[in-house]
């Protein structure tokens, strides 16, 4: 079994079931996964060896990133920002939303028993306090008409550039009703320059804290004032009301200015 069925970190809870699941999969019917990953940081990293640490946990998580690593097993970072603002969604706040695309499920997997891996990872160890990552793949995304950022009414500027505006949901049975909800939301947020990055379904949460989730949609502004303008429409809030709010049984909805945006092109 791979090293990831006994791994037991302090940030999260391995779905065991779920690991599995990915590990069974034929090698011809296995594919690219995409691992969102919402993460929590301590104040100060806690190093379990013992070690003094005056580095925040965010400093010592940029320590760990291993995209080295990644690059060697054809894998790469889509998506990365930090939250400016978590709208909905009380408990965790998190503080950054990371994206990895991976060539299957199994090079995620077998990542973890690489000695380069695990020598970094014990930054990783040290700078979370709390981590949900969702394997996900896409979701075919609604067929619409970009609007050019030049002709919208709150375009991007030196002060207010564009950000991600990311929703993790937990649908229950009345699914339609969410798809009822995004076609009246998008008969405001087109005009306002919505462009659509991706939207996800959640195959599995391969750490978390035992909670379920759906969806994940990643949706970009061009500005603040812009998704302003969307999210006090008055029919998107009536249709929020109606339908959304009925739709969802748990969610987060955060802003997220981001270092770096390939979503759309991974896909």
């Amino acid at each position: 079994m791979n090293q990831i069925d006994s791994a037991n970190p302090r940030y999260g809870t391995l779905d065991t079931e779920y690991a599995v699941e990915m590990l069974s999969i034929a090698a011809e019917e296995d594919g690219p996964i995409w691992m969102v990953n919402l993460m929590k940081y301590r104040d100060i990293a806690d190093y379990e060896d013992g070690r003094e640490s005056t580095i925040s946990g965010q400093e010592a998580d940029d320590l760990y990133a291993p995209i080295d690593v990644l690059s060697d097993i054809g894998a790469e970072i889509v998506f990365i920002g930090n939250v400016e603002t978590q709208l909905l969604g009380d408990s965790p706040k998190w503080d950054r939303i990371a994206v990895v695309k991976y060539p299957t499920r199994r090079s995620f997997l077998e990542m973890s028993s690489r000695k380069d891996f695990q020598e970094k990872h014990v930054h990783k160890e040290a700078g979370m306090q709390e981590t949900i990552v969702m394997g996900c793949t896409p979701l075919e995304i609604p067929n619409y008409s970009k609007t050019d950022w030049a002709e919208v009414e709150n375009p991007p500027t030196e002060n207010d550039g564009p950000i991600t505006v990311v929703h993790v949901l937990n649908l229950n049975t009345q699914i339609e009703k969410m798809e009822t909800y995004s076609s009246i939301a998008g008969e405001s947020a087109i005009p306002n320059g919505v462009l659509i990055d991706g939207w996800f379904q959640v195959e599995g949460t391969i750490l978390g804290d035992g909670r379920k989730w759906s969806q994940v949609r990643f949706n970009t502004f061009p500005s603040r004032e812009a998704f302003k303008e969307v999210l006090m429409d008055p029919a998107r809030l009536e249709a929020q009301k109606k339908y959304r709010e009925t739709a969802i049984s748990d969610t987060y909805t955060m802003i997220v200015p981001f270092s770096m945006n390939k979503i759309f092109e991974s896909i």
